[in-house]
């Protein structure tokens, strides 16, 4: 019997993707482990592999369509022995997967194939939700509004979130004229209502209220990708929901930057006389505050509405820029870590982080992060925390200043720190041991080493 080759859920909070490009094509053999496809998230490209042997039979999701749902099925194999253009046909002429609730009781659904990524990340199905009248725009389960390709397209050149069309197609369903109207701002709906259950948030200004602002043709819409929409949404919510406030500290790191060059003119070199490692300030601050978190235990922890999450290690997280938005990959253990392998896994995650290779595993979780604007000639910033940390440490510039020792004027090398801390969890008292600790050890980097 034919296998429906499912959308793959490859993080637990992934609602839908981007097929970005089929590696099989209709009538190839595949076997269990076969990479069969690329599927981009608002994180990372990952590839997918294969669970079941057979033939592809018909490819249902071409590559480059995106927002497709979890679950949804994107393609048919054929198993071995069975008709393969008799499996495409059928696929071609059946409707999209549909929740289990509504199959009827006697029919024998079509076997599943779950696509594996690497590693394998199992899809969760959805539970089954009762019967409810039909909307008067279709979608799919997955709050996915159903939209012709030519619909699609245009939106997204627009700049037009779908899910705010009134669609006059069969069913509800967005075509292209709809589009064509949403333009001059008709057939839109009006934004979702905020929760009653949440905090009252001022309404931002529409689309259409934006764009009158503007002269025609004095500017160029760029639509947003899903990683985009993800950080704005994200860091909404952090900012409405976390109550942060803000320590600050500078640094003398003069200490720190004798340690590093010694340590980077003694590194080994490799057969091409090329150091194995070269030691960024950025890699002390990551050790530091993973020691620092370990000496101050009450503040490596995550706020939940039913206890405190106190961690046993230091993940920290490190904010690497990319094209269109940033990514937080983990240094797990960091207290733990060399200084050596810290910096050699922030290279290998910066590399991956740009070219959006990172796996979910790699960039989700975490005990806290640091952001660090110093190579841009920034002094001090305030950085918005991620959630579920408790705390982000904001890193600016090392630059020479004029402090006073003994009653007298130096020079000495300073960086200025900001600790924005979540008042659920780390009170004002513990935010400051934290950020002392980290003092101490940036200043004094041999501690690190003990």
């Amino acid at each position: 019997m034919p296998i429906n080759i499912l959308m793959p859920a490859l993080s637990p909070t992934m609602e839908k993707g981007n097929l970005a490009k089929w590696l099989k094509k209709e009538g190839d053999k595949v076997k269990s482990g076969d990479v069969i496809a690329e599927i981009e998230t608002d994180k990372a490209t990952m590839e997918v592999e294969a669970v079941d042997e057979g033939t592809i039979a018909k490819i249902l999701v071409p590559e480059g369509t995106q927002d497709v749902a979890v679950n949804d099925v994107i393609a048919v194999l054929a198993g071995d022995g069975e008709d393969v253009k008799a499996a495409g046909a059928g696929a071609a002429s059946a409707p999209k997967a549909a929740p289990a609730a509504q199959a009827p009781a006697a029919a024998k659904p079509a076997p599943t194939a779950a696509l594996a990524a690497a590693p394998a990340a199992k899809a969760a199905a959805p539970a089954a939700a009762a019967p409810q009248a039909a909307p008067a725009q279709q979608t799919n389960g997955h709050a996915r509004t159903f939209s012709s390709p030519l619909a699609r397209r245009l939106a997204r050149e627009a700049g037009i979130e779908l899910a705010r069309v009134n669609g006059s197609g069969p069913h509800g369903r967005v075509i292209a004229r709809d589009v064509e109207e949403a333009k001059s701002g008709k057939g839109l709906k009006a934004p979702a209502a905020t929760s009653t259950t949440g905090p009252a948030i001022a309404p931002s200004m529409s689309d259409k209220q934006v764009l009158a602002l503007f002269e025609p043709g004095s500017y160029e819409v760029i639509p947003h990708d899903g990683m985009r929409r993800t950080i704005a949404q994200r860091l909404t919510a952090s900012v409405q929901t976390v109550p942060h406030f803000y320590l600050t500290m500078d640094c003398d790191i003069g200490k720190l930057l004798a340690a590093r060059e010694e340590i980077n003119a003694s590194a080994p070199k490799d057969k091409e006389k090329k150091p194995l490692y070269k030691l960024s300030v950025n890699d002390f601050v990551i050790k530091a505050m993973a020691i620092a978190l370990q000496r101050i235990p009450n503040a490596n922890v995550s706020w939940t509405e039913s206890g405190m999450l106190k961690h046993r290690h230091s993940d920290i997280g490190v904010a690497v820029a990319m094209p269109g938005g940033l990514i937080t990959p983990i240094i797990r253990k960091a207290e733990t870590k060399s200084l050596s392998t810290i910096s050699a896994e922030m290279k290998d995650f910066a590399a991956r982080a740009r070219a959006r290779k990172l796996k979910p595993e790699e960039y989700q979780g975490g005990t806290t992060a640091v952001s660090n604007l110093g190579m841009y000639g920034i002094k001090d910033f305030t950085a918005v925390i991620n959630p579920p940390h408790a705390t982000i440490l904001a890193v600016g510039t090392s630059e020479e200043r004029a402090v006073v020792r003994s009653g007298r004027i130096e020079a000495a090398h300073i960086m200025s720190v900001t600790l924005s801390c979540d008042h659920r969890a780390v009170d004002g008292a513990l935010g400051a041991e934290l950020i002392g600790a980290f003092k101490m050890l940036i200043e004094n980097p041999v501690m690190m080493m003990v």
